[in-house]
């Protein structure tokens, strides 16, 4: 089997070097030309080395993965992308994509996804994987269909489901989950990551620290400002430039749960 010149880009440590020691056991066809931690890394990486296959993370803070995909068709390099997206959602868009890696990564996925890349590679196919990546880049910016997420919790992963999320805080460069068995997760991203990932018919920023999900919004007035009461007894002010925005929001929530 060809060998394979190969970046990882993620932003989180424990995932950059979890995948990179995968590969190294089990995959002795990839040559690791180097680790990102954003976007802008890895352009450099690509003028620097001449690159056949990218691991790629999709939610990073700056520039999410699907900046890059640019500069991966003009390298004519094949992407696997690695992403905390649920699998179930995932399976819809497939045939769209060369391959993703749902983290945490199963080693067979992983030994597959990188098969399937060399075979890419052998047969020139790097038209139709070009095509393939705006066609999956569409897909998830339009469908948002996912169930799950995949958040770092100490030195591994925890699964939670998006119906298990009250709301979101942001806290500088972190963002605080609030979930229904009272539990808080802090995960090392910005709030607008998850802003763009989350289902927004279901999920509405109502602050610049605030994303709510809608089905926990108890009662909201106005008398001294716009304050939600959510259904865990925590109160979360909506910012006045997105007031409106949320009146409309939550007028066409409540119309599509009644015709449920």
């Amino acid at each position: 089997m060809a060998v394979l010149n190969t970046i990882i880009v993620d932003d989180e440590e424990f995932a950059r070097s979890s995948l990179y020691f995968l590969l190294q056991e089990n995959c002795p066809n990839i040559n690791i030309c180097g680790i990102a931690k954003s976007v802008n890394e890895a352009r450099n990486l690509l003028q620097i080395h001449d690159i056949d296959l990218i691991f790629l993370d999709i939610a990073m803070p700056g520039e999410n993965g699907f900046s890059l995909i640019p500069q991966a068709q003009e390298a004519n390099a094949t992407v696997i992308f690695t992403t905390a997206y649920d699998q179930y959602a995932l399976k819809a868009i497939k045939a769209n994509a060369l391959d993703y890696l749902l983290k945490p990564i199963d080693i067979d996925e992983l030994v597959t996804a990188v098969e399937k890349a060399a075979k890419y590679q052998s047969l020139n196919n790097a038209l139709s994987s070009n095509n393939s990546l705006k066609n999956l880049e569409t897909d998830l910016k339009e469908n948002k269909g996912i169930n799950r997420l995949t958040l770092p919790s100490g030195q591994g992963y925890r699964l939670v489901d998006i119906d298990e999320i009250i709301h979101i805080e942001a806290d500088s460069n972190y963002s605080i989950f609030h979930l229904l068995t009272a539990e808080k997760i802090t995960v090392s991203k910005v709030l607008k990551d998850y802003e763009e990932i989350l289902p927004e018919e279901r999920f509405m920023r109502i602050h610049k620290s605030s994303i709510v999900n809608l089905k926990y919004v108890k009662e909201y007035n106005n008398k001294n400002g716009l304050v939600l009461a959510l259904t865990n007894g925590e109160n979360i002010v909506v910012s006045r430039r997105r007031a409106s925005d949320f009146f409309e929001k939550i007028k066409n929530y409540g119309l599509l749960q009644g015709e449920k």
